[in-house]
Formats: structure tokens, sequence, C-alpha cells
């Protein structure tokens, strides 16, 4: 027995989504249980009993009729028997797995498809139904907004300021019940004053002017504000929900596909059921090819459930009429009301305060629902719209705080040298910075629900902005402004969805940097915005969690140089668009979950610098390729897991830095000394016993990191790289240093810090250009060098 509690998670919303399910969808769901129920009991009956009974046809084949169920009568049992005993000479009388693979064969190819699978469809059918009544609590696009919508309103209804604001002014403008709402003024008392017992009397004495307070600043600083908290957060979730939701209608236009659906299932299932309902047969005749199994090929079969599906059937189409004609009542409430505008002029009229505005969109959609559940909620909701004062209280008091002159004490140059200004975790934006016309850098961190004023064209000299959770809108005459001015910008949130649009339309943008999450179910589609406006960008950089390279990036392929990806660890699937980027100089996949170098590297033929950072490398067997990239110079291999080095490495003739350290390398093929062109090798952080005596011919090398390995001694050879400056030897275990080292004249950083010395050899001061701030080791090792080798070192 399949029990109903099974299905409860597919209609199963949170309680407070009751809010927004009218009549029509409450009776929805009921019918929808119902039908399951016949679902469910014609699915047990389906597989607890017998689903056909068949006994063989005893006319002979040239006289059988096309029914040869009415042939099967009582008088005729003794004669065809007798028959088929000269006809085929087998037993008559068939024994049970005879019977069963009689009534098996039978069910499958003489019962109509309809008969057979009524009861599954009539679940599909309901389950599509409850998916469809629910599927906007659960798509990820709109289920935040309604919860997010929900969980405001829930605290707009039952917070103490919104029943004291209304019945405050309810006494004033002398109105009943009807009043349920507050003018701006009023809400930017709330804001400071909030919903606290205290400061009654100067609550009341500014009601009773409320366009007094929004004009005259000094008497709104007067009210306490710690009896506003409550309120003036409630006023910016408002604010920040409105906005974010009255920018779309995915709430009204999924609730319209997904009833336009139902409506649709509705007139199929209603069609094809009436014409297939008539196939649910008591008596079915069968005729197959057994007689040389059974002695039979006719047989008249007993559909044994087909007097109660039939019933059940027509149950099913009541219901599903019932349900039909709640879905038409539906699209026509929705296509006979602007249900996407939603005007609280009565409320305004009622109260006699103008300043509630009126919302439109899925804010609009969702209020005209929450009325079809209690018109109460749309009614003390409207009390938190009122957030024009508010915000203008708000910013005066922003920008008698921060002045000029505090705000000029904070500019310096930043590490490219342009002059900045950051602020961080303020409650806005202050007028006064856009006074600041020589600021050419523009920093803004965890500072909500940013709006640049017109006033940002007086930053001329702005080049790079910087929004790190600090969301911000753009007016157009704004994006006019910065379309060919801004040169780099750097967005940092929570999920890439809340980038600004306006960001995508920067013409002039050299550099963008984008740091967020994306959504759960976006992470493998990595969608981003279009990058085609962006005419002039060579440098992105995007961390987040993509599990492909967002196809956009191509939109910049022609010009785009330098690309980096930080994953923080979620895997890098797809790579297959980065062949595209013809004219990529730099390339940057860090923390990707890569195991392999990925073979779109290949094709890369402006490729300069490689870096696969913090990866899970494993075989770089894949090196021979990058012989095609002629022009790379850097590869970064380090922090992976490589445990050696291919011998094809000696193709990489032209590379110059190679960095493989914090690897679990323990060899070095001695091919690595023909990569002639090498100025850098980082191979610290392995376990490196020994070293190829070939790196002597590296005479190009330059800086050497063979730090933090087990290293015990180092060939001769090593110091014939003459151009060597740094090298690197702590915390290994090296007992000696061979007196050749004074061979390395251009020697300046000497590393021996953590080994197993002795002594020092006294032709280290042979090293022209090492100084004692250069040389790493142990004091006591420093002190036993002859005097005049302490004294060159020590010398300026």
């Amino acid at each position: 027995m399949i029990p109903v509690a099974e299905f409860k998670q597919f209609t199963e919303q949170q309680p407070a989504f009751k809010v927004l399910k009218p009549w029509w969808d409450v009776l929805a769901e009921y019918l929808t249980v119902a039908m399951l129920m016949i679902g469910v009991f014609g699915c047990t009956l389906q597989v607890t009993q017998d689903k056909i009974i068949c006994l063989p046809s005893h006319e002979p084949r040239e006289n059988l009729s096309e029914a040869p169920c009415q042939q099967l009568l009582p008088r005729g049992v003794s004669e065809p028997m007798g028959d088929l005993r000269e006809l085929s000479g087998l037993n008559n009388n068939l024994d049970l797995q005879q019977y069963s693979f009689i009534n098996q064969l039978c069910y499958e190819t003489a019962l109509h498809w309809y008969a057979k699978y009524f009861p599954y469809l009539v679940v599909i059918h309901t389950l599509i139904f409850m998916v469809c009544t629910s599927f906007w609590f659960k798509f990820p696009g709109t289920s935040s907004k309604i919860e997010h919508f929900i969980s405001i309103l829930g605290k707009c209804f039952d917070s103490p300021w919104t029943t004291r604001a209304l019945s405050e002014v309810s006494g004033e403008n002398h109105k009943g019940p009807a009043t349920t709402t507050a003018g701006r003024a009023t809400v930017t008392v709330t804001t400071i004053a909030g919903p606290g017992k205290a400061g009654e009397g100067e609550k009341e004495k500014v009601l009773a002017e409320p366009e007094k307070v929004v004009t005259e600043p000094p008497a709104v600083t007067l009210l306490d504000k710690k009896e506003g908290e409550q309120a003036k957060a409630l006023f910016e979730k408002v604010k920040k929900f409105r906005v974010h939701v009255e920018e779309g209608d995915i709430l009204y236009t999924m609730y319209i596909r997904q009833t336009v659906l139902k409506v649709c299932k509705f007139l199929a299932i209603l069609v094809y059921n009436l014409v297939y309902v008539g196939k649910i047969s008591f008596l079915v005749a069968c005729r197959v090819e057994t007689s040389e199994v059974t002695g039979y090929a006719s047989f008249c079969c007993n559909h044994t459930k087909a007097h109660l599906f039939s019933k059940l059937a027509f149950c099913y189409i009541s219901f599903v009429c019932v349900y039909g004609i709640t879905c038409l009542y539906t699209l026509y409430w929705l296509f006979h009301r602007p249900l996407k505008e939603y005007s609280f002029r009565s409320v305004r009229e009622e109260t006699g305060m103008g300043d509630i505005p009126d919302v439109k969109n899925d804010f609009a959609f969702m209020l005209h629902l929450i009325d079809q559940y209690d018109s109460l909620y749309s009614k003390r909701f409207a009390v938190f719209l009122s957030e024009v004062s508010e915000s203008r209280l708000k910013q005066l008091n922003l920008n008698h705080e921060w002045t000029a002159e505090k705000l000029r004490q904070k500019l310096q140059r930043n590490s490219r040298g342009r002059l900045e200004l950051a602020l961080c975790m303020l409650p806005g934006l202050p007028d006064t910075v856009f006074e600041l016309s020589e600021v050419e850098a523009l920093r803004l961190e965890a500072i909500g629900d940013i709006t640049f004023p017109p006033g940002l064209s007086q930053l001329v000299h702005l080049q790079e902005l910087s929004l790190l959770h600090s969301p911000a809108r753009l007016p157009f005459s704004s994006q006019i402004f910065l379309r060919d001015r801004l040169k780099v910008i750097r967005i940092k949130c929570e999920e890439l969805r809340e980038v600004p649009l306006w960001v995508f339309g920067l013409r002039g943008l050299e550099e963008l940097h984008l740091e967020g999450l994306f959504p759960p179910e976006l992470t493998r589609a990595a969608t981003l915005e279009s990058l085609r406006e962006l005419k002039q960008l060579k440098v992105l950089s995007l961390r987040s969690n993509a599990g492909k390279v967002p196809a956009s990036v191509t939109d910049v392929a022609g010009h785009l140089q330098r690309l980096s990806l930080h994953n923080d660890g979620a895997r890098l699937v797809a790579l297959n668009s980065l062949k595209k980027l013809a004219a990529l100089r730099e390339l940057e996949l860090v923390a990707c979950g890569l195991e392999r170098i990925p073979h779109a590297v290949f094709s890369l033929g402006a490729l300069q610098e490689l870096d696969l950072r913090d990866n899970h490398l494993r075989s770089i067997e894949e090196i021979l390729s990058f012989q095609h990239c002629r022009k790379l110079l850097t590869l970064r291999l380090w922090h992976n897991q490589i445990a050696y080095v291919p011998e094809h490495v000696r193709k990489l003739r032209g590379l110059e830095q190679l960095y493989l350290s914090h690897n679990k390398l323990e060899t070095l093929p001695t091919q690595l000394g023909m990569c002639s062109s090498l100025r850098l090798l980082d191979v610290s952080h392995n376990g490196l016993h020994s070293v190829p005596a070939e790196l002597g011919l590296l005479q190009n090398l330059q800086h050497l990191a063979l730090s933090y390995n087990a290293l015990e001694f180092l060939p001769e050879e090593l110091f014939y790289c003459r151009k060597l400056r740094t090298l690197l030897l702590g915390y290994n275990h090296l007992s000696q240093l061979a007196p050749q080292v004074g061979a390395l004249r251009a020697l300046s950083r000497l590393e021996l810090k953590g080994n197993r010395l002795e002594a020092l050899p006294e032709e280290l001061g042979n090293c022209g250009g090492l100084k004692k701030s250069g040389l790493l080791v142990e004091d006591t090792l420093y002190d036993g060098l002859p005097a005049e080798v302490r004294d060159r070192m020590e010398a300026e």
C-alpha cells in the first residue's frame, strides 16, 4: 500500500506562504489531493490483485469470429475440447504456469494501454498539477523574493510601531479603522522614534505637524534615535526589497506560465480521457500465436478491475473539470485586472498622507494576492513604504557628520598611484564626496543601497571605482558620465547576480574585477551578463564558484589580454571557450579543481604567463604541448600534487620562469638543464634529495629556490651558473657548502638557515654583491667567517 503521506512533499510549503494563496489555489490543492487518492488507490489495486484472467476459446480457428469472447459459452465447452484433442494432440487441461503465461501475454498485447496505465496516469498528472501549483514557491528566481516578502510582511504587520502610527493618525484625522497608513513625515519620525514607549509626547507633537518634520531638520534631530532602531531596520529592508522586486515581473510571469500550463494540461487530460475512457472493457478478446505451447490461439479475458476503473475514471474526470474551471477563473483574474500595478490611492485618501508611493511589477502582484487573503496586510505594510522623508533625514545627518574637510583627510595614494578615497561601513554615501573633484579612485565597502546622484559628474578625474558589498544604482545621466571615463571597476558581492547591470555598459573600461558566488542552481551554467559593450577591456578577473568559463568571456576575445579565474576550490569543468581568446597573454586558473593541464590552454598562441596555482595536478605529461605556445615565458605550477617532471620539459627552450614549489617532487629530470632561457627556477617545499648536475647548464639562471627540501649535497656544476643572484638553500640537510660558491660574483642573496653546516667557506668573500643583509644564516656560522670577509660584507 502506498501511503498518501509520501506525496506530501510535493504540496508542502511553509505555513507563511498561505498569505499568497487565494481561494482558488486552496481549492485546487484539495482537488489534487482527491485526484491523488484516486490514483494511489488504483495503483494499489493494480499491484496487489490479478490484472487479467484469461480462458481459452474452443472454436476452431477457421470458425473463429472477431469476438471470440461471444463464442465462449457453457454449451460449447465439451465439443471444442474434443476437437482440440484431434487437432493438436495436447492435453486440454492447462496448468497454472500456462494460465499465468497467457494472462501476462494477453495483458501486454490485448488490453488497451489506457486500461492498463489509467491509475499511473492519474498519479503522474496529479503530481504535475501539484508541481505547477507550487513551482513558483520552489523556483530559485521567485522563492527568494517570496520568502523575503513574507518575512518583511510579517514583521511589518506585527510591529508595535505600525499599530501606534495607525492609531495616532486615525485619532488625528478622526477616521475609523480604514485609517491604515502613515505619511512621509510620519515615517521619518518612525525611523528615529520607533516603537518604544518612551518619548510619546514628542511623537504626538511631531505628528501634529507632519510637514514641518520633513522641511525643518532641527525639529527632527530632537528625537531619540534609540526608539527608532526596530522601525529603521524595517524601513531599510522594505526599501531594499522594493528596489529588487520592482525591477522585474518574474513572479507575475511565473504565475501566469504555471496557470497556462495547468489549463493546457487540463484540456489535454480532459480530451484524451473522454476519448479513451470507453476502452476500459470488462471482457477483452485476445488472439496470440501460442498453439504450440498451450494448444490454443484465441482467448477470452476478464479485466478484473475494469468496472472499478471506469467508475474511478468518471470521478477523476469530474475532479479534473472542477480543477480546470478554477484554472480558467485564475486566467480571467490575471488578465482582467492590471495586476502589475498597485495603487494606495484609497489608503492615501483615508489617512490624508499622500507620500505613500504606488508600486509595480512583482511587488504589485504580491500585494494583489495578499488582498485576496486579507487586505489588512497591505494596508499595514503601506506604513513602511513611506521612505522618502526617512531617507532625506538620514542623508542630512550623514552629510553633517562627513564634511568635505573630513573626507579630504582620508585621501591617500593606492597601489596604482591614484588618489583614493576609501569609505567603509557607512549608512549611506555622503553628498560631500562629490565635492572632492581631485579624487581619482573611489572605494566603497559595506555601504548599503548606494544611489549615485547627478553630482557624480563633479568627479572629473575619477578612473577607478570599487564597490565591495555595496550595491549601487546609477542614474542614466551618471552612466553617460562614467561610460568613457572609468577605467577600473571592482565589484564584490555575495552572489554575482547582484552585480549592477550598468557595469556591463562602461565602454571605456579596461579592467573588470568581479567577486561573488553563483547560486547553487546556476553554478553549472555560470551565466554572466554580456560583455560586448566593453570594447576596451584588457583585464578580467572573476572569483566565484563557476562550473565553467562564462560564455560571455568570448565577447571580449579580440582584445582581452589577462584573464584570472579564482574558483575557491570548486571544480571548473568546461574550458573549451578559452580557445577563442586569441589575444590572451596572461591566464590564471587558481583553485579550480584541475587534475590535468587543460588542453584548451595549448591553443593560446599569444600566451606569455600561465598560473595554475592551488589545483590538484598530479601529472604534467601534457607539458610537451606547451611548445605550441611559443611566447610562453612564465609557467606557475606551484601548490599542486605533482610527483615528477617529465623529460619533455626540455622542449620549453623559451621558458624564463618555472614555479614548481609546494609539490611532491623527489627528483628533477636532467633534461631541465636544456631549458636554456630559464632565469628563475623555484622548486622549494618539495621532497628533493638531490638536484641534477645539468642545472649548471642554465647560464641565464638568476634565481634558484631549493629551500625546504631534503638536499644533502649540491653538485659543483651548480656553481657554473655565473649570473645567479638569488640562491635559497634554507632548511635542507646540507653539511657543507662547496668553496666554488665564490665563483658566483653576482650573488646578492644567499639563504642557508636550517641546515647542518659547521662552517662557511671563506670564498664567500669573493661574492662581491653579497652583503650581510643578503646572507641568511645562523649568527654562529657568520661569526666563524674571517674578519676581512665580514668587514667586506658589512661595508656599504
